[in-house]
């Protein structure tokens, strides 16, 4: 289920960091000192990597989302070339 603006505004600290889940990978991470901090999240090789996309207030929900759009765009290029890197470091190991 979409967050909404309300749910955001609204989410108290807890003990320990907690996600709030908006789709499509985004999360918002809300930390125990009260910050909240906007986060895509994706698999990559058979792990989960993080993308970070803001710090709430400074990126809406809205600009969160379209931050969350752009980059899902770019993933693909991202993982080709972090897949080419890897594969001559390990070339150049050898």
């Amino acid at each position: 289920m979409a967050l909404s603006d309300v749910k955001v505004r609204t989410a108290k600290p807890r003990v320990k960091a907690y996600k709030l889940i908006d789709g499509d990978g985004m999360v918002l991470l809300v930390h125990p000192n009260g910050s909240k901090y906007w986060q895509l999240q994706y698999r990559f090789g058979g792990k989960e990597n993080m993308l970070a996309l803001g710090v709430y207030l400074e990126v809406t929900l809205v600009d969160a989302r379209v931050r969350r759009d752009e980059a899902r765009k770019q993933l693909p290029a991202r993982r080709r070339a972090r897949w080419t890197v890897k594969r001559s470091q390990t070339t150049w190991a050898m």
